[in-house]
């Protein structure tokens, strides 16, 4: 897999409402909100040192020296070193919540929960336990930064969780996660690498959603007018049986 160079990438192919958020934490402002909500900020191509990568139309800024992997609806950032989608790794996930089983993050909130950090928050992701899996959690918390918002740079407003977790061999690691609730779009810190810490937001700041959210709505309406047509043949249908 070749590195991220300045001007090019190698990769393997392999509005806006959020649920309510958990009584037990303070309420943040609604999400997904452009500046002033009406503007939406210019597209702006990748300052130096990123490369931008697209996935089903979310586009985000990739560190030079980082390596990245597409596919199944997911686009895996790895830092130098890293040959997994795991620790130090960042995700992003379009149609997150719609395309997981359990409808995570997006259902009841979990991001707004401390055991919201994983569909099933049961095993340790320490870089010495990591890989081998096989460590259980003793105990987990919700941090949220400020009001528990960052704005992107199509200026749409996410959902920035962070979560400090202890596992049972007294292991701690941490997991942060941007969550648009009606876009249906993750950043995602599977376990945060601190020698990445600042950059971690910054790449998360760079993603913009403004194609895919055009795509989505013109899928709408694609589908809304193969049922139109369809709802016309069957009333053609049923008419000319009357007429016999």
């Amino acid at each position: 897999m070749a590195a991220l160079a300045a001007g090019a990438l190698a990769m393997t192919g392999c509005s806006d409402d959020s649920d309510s958020a958990s009584s037990e934490r303070p309420p943040v402002p609604k999400p997904e909100a452009t500046y002033g909500g009406v503007l939406e900020a210019a597209e702006a191509p990748a300052p130096a040192g990123f490369t931008q990568l697209n996935i089903e139309g979310v586009k985000i800024n990739a560190p030079q020296g980082w390596e990245a992997d597409q596919g199944e609806g997911m686009l895996c950032m790895r830092p130098p070193g890293q040959d997994t989608c795991g620790y130090g790794a960042v995700e992003v996930r379009p149609k997150a919540a719609q395309r997981h089983p359990d409808n995570w993050p997006k259902r009841d909130s979990s991001f707004h929960k401390d055991d919201g950090w994983a569909a099933d928050p049961t095993t340790c992701r320490s870089l010495t336990t990591a890989e081998a899996g096989n460590v259980g959690i003793k105990e987990s918390t919700l941090h949220l930064i400020g009001d528990g918002l960052t704005t992107h740079a199509d200026g749409l407003k996410s959902h920035y969780s962070t979560w400090k977790v202890t596992c049972e061999n007294d292991d701690t690691f941490e997991v942060r996660l941007w969550f648009l609730p009606e876009s249906d779009v993750l950043v995602y810190v599977w376990s945060v690498d601190q020698r990445y810490d600042s950059l971690y937001l910054t790449i998360a700041e760079s993603m913009d959603v403004t194609e895919y959210k055009q795509r989505i709505r013109e899928e709408e309406e694609r589908r809304n007018r193969d049922r139109d047509r369809d709802n016309d043949r069957d009333q053609d249908q049923g008419d000319n049986q009357d007429d016999d």
